[in-house]
């Protein structure tokens, strides 16, 4: 009898001469990104000597390990035997999450695409905002550049694909729809993601001793405010955003 592709799930991969992938789905979904933060905590609790680094993309799990101190093949098996402990893609979340409300501007001259990215998802600009505000959105992985975010999921309407022109200037704090996600950006940089909204947020602190403001199982709350209100959160790191336990 063959398998369902639900079984084929997940899969452990060699990376490297010292890493081990484990991946919870072809493509992204909430219960492949649910799962694979929960395995790398499990990683984490379980306190397996010789593990020198733990992290999680959006839908796989990573660990690289000390090669002097453990063979490929014992790893493997210790992953496997974890595997077989739960069914990943209907664990809770980690603990020790943070739920984050983030003061926004929509539009404006500050985020010249919001209009045009509201028509591409069919939604009026009251209801695009709406939209977005509403929805707590979970900080899926961090990537691209140090400490930016992947926020999602979007509803159905923001299924857009990227532009297939880069804008050529995205400041820090601007925040970014395609495909159904939303990034928060460290840095000054191009995108062919659409600009639809400013924060003074500052995810990357790069003074700090833990420089990355959100983690992986944060969640946000994208709040709507006025121009003149985020011009004077600007000097704040966290640009008036608070942050609760969850």
């Amino acid at each position: 009898m063959s398998q369902s592709k639900e079984a084929l799930w997940p899969i452990i991969r060699t990376a490297g001469i010292d890493g081990f992938l484990i991946s919870f789905s072809h493509s992204l979904s909430e219960p492949a990104n649910r799962a694979a933060l929960a395995f790398r905590e499990a990683i984490e609790n379980a306190g397996w000597d010789g593990i020198e680094e733990t992290s999680t993309s959006l839908v796989s799990t990573y660990l690289r390990f000390d090669p002097l101190w453990h063979e490929h093949s014992q790893i493997q098996h210790m992953l496997e035997k974890l595997i077989k402990k739960e069914n990943w893609l209907e664990m809770e979340l980690p603990r020790g999450r943070k739920l984050w409300r983030v003061p926004t501007v929509f539009g404006t001259s500050l985020a010249p695409l919001f209009s045009e990215a509201a028509h591409a998802a069919g939604l009026t600009p009251d209801a695009a905002i709406a939209s977005i505000s509403q929805t707590r959105v979970r900080v899926q992985t961090i990537g691209f550049a140090p400490g930016m975010p992947y926020l999602g999921e979007l509803p159905q309407p923001w299924d857009l694909p990227r532009q297939t022109e880069l804008s050529a200037r995205i400041p820090i704090g601007g925040l970014c729809v395609a495909i159904r996600q939303l990034v928060l950006f460290p840095v000054e940089t191009s995108t062919g993601w659409r600009h639809i909204g400013q924060t003074a947020i500052q995810v990357f602190q790069q003074n700090s001793d833990d420089p990355f403001l959100l983690r992986p199982g944060d969640e946000v709350y994208f709040e709507p405010t006025t121009p003149e209100r985020l011009s004077s959160l600007k000097k704040d790191p966290y640009g008036g955003a608070v942050a609760e336990a969850i």
